[in-house]
């Protein structure tokens, strides 16, 4: 099924000027990276309340895509849709954060790094100062962190969020959508098998809601199961297809099983 087929439910706030508010969608730069061209996107949903407590979703991005249905993907923090699917805009706070080049001064659409150099460092400098100071600011519980990504961004929930104890203990679950850290051999270091099952260890216990969209290729949902049980990890994994052919995070824009699926587990995650 192709999502064109299924009228969104769902409508992204659109980007605006100035300090988030209330059911507000703004950029936003941390500390010491104001004379750069790096930011983040920020969203507090309808029902926050300051002074309370609220999960968090943190999101990254696809790579800068154009795909064989229409699909494409900006690469830019401002393009990701899954965590205003996930949450239907009530109840989480919902951050999506960039991708840095190799000196750290912006953002980089393809990987992270440049083409000469695809250090994360820069990236997970950001995300670790990033999200504690998120959560100080608008009220986001540090015990519930979720990470979700597509695409670049579901390999960046292990490649990324398990990379480092530092970094790895920012989070209670992950939501990786298509592709996974370790299924393929891509053009950034340590991306074989071996560096992702020492990345995967990282995970415990900790729940993971692995999906991906219907597709004939290769890199599918069957093949990430199949190397994670070869790995012989016992880790907290439950497996979804989307229901849909598109590489393409605006499924969670739309009404689905899928969705409903996704946000069942979630609420068991958090309880």
């Amino acid at each position: 099924m192709d999502i064109r087929s299924v009228e969104p439910d769902l409508t992204i706030p659109k980007l605006e000027a100035g300090q988030p508010d209330i059911g507000k969608r703004v950029k936003q730069t941390i500390p010491d990276y104001e004379q750069t061209g790096v930011y983040h996107v920020t969203y507090l949903p309808t029902d926050w309340v300051k002074g309370k407590r609220y999960p968090v979703l943190i999101e990254y991005a696809g790579n800068n895509y154009r795909g064989a249905y229409g699909d494409i993907s900006t690469g830019r923090p401002e393009g990701s849709n899954m965590g205003y699917g996930i949450s239907g805009g009530r109840g989480f706070i919902w951050v999506c954060l960039p991708y840095l080049n190799a000196t750290g001064d912006n953002i980089a659409l393809t990987w992270w790094g440049d083409s000469k150099n695809r250090t994360a460092q820069p990236t997970l400098d950001y995300c670790n100062k990033a999200v504690p100071w998120i959560c100080e600011k608008y009220g986001g519980d540090t015990n519930r962190v979720i990470l979700c990504g597509f695409s670049r961004g579901a390999i960046a929930c292990n490649y990324l969020g398990l990379h480092d104890d530092e970094t790895a203990k920012l989070w209670r679950a992950f939501i990786p959508y298509s592709h996974y850290d370790g299924i393929a051999t891509w053009p950034y270091p340590a991306s074989d098998r071996d560096s992702a099952l020492t990345r995967l260890k990282r995970l415990a216990k900790r729940p993971q809601f692995i999906c991906h969209e219907v597709t004939s290729s290769q890199l599918n949902l069957a093949a990430t199961k199949k190397w994670i049980e070869s790995t012989g990890i016992k880790a907290n994994l439950t497996f979804a297809k989307t229901g849909f052919r598109n590489h393409n995070d605006a499924w969670l824009l739309r009404n689905s099983p899928a969705r409903k699926y996704l946000r069942a587990w979630l609420k068991r995650v958090l309880q």
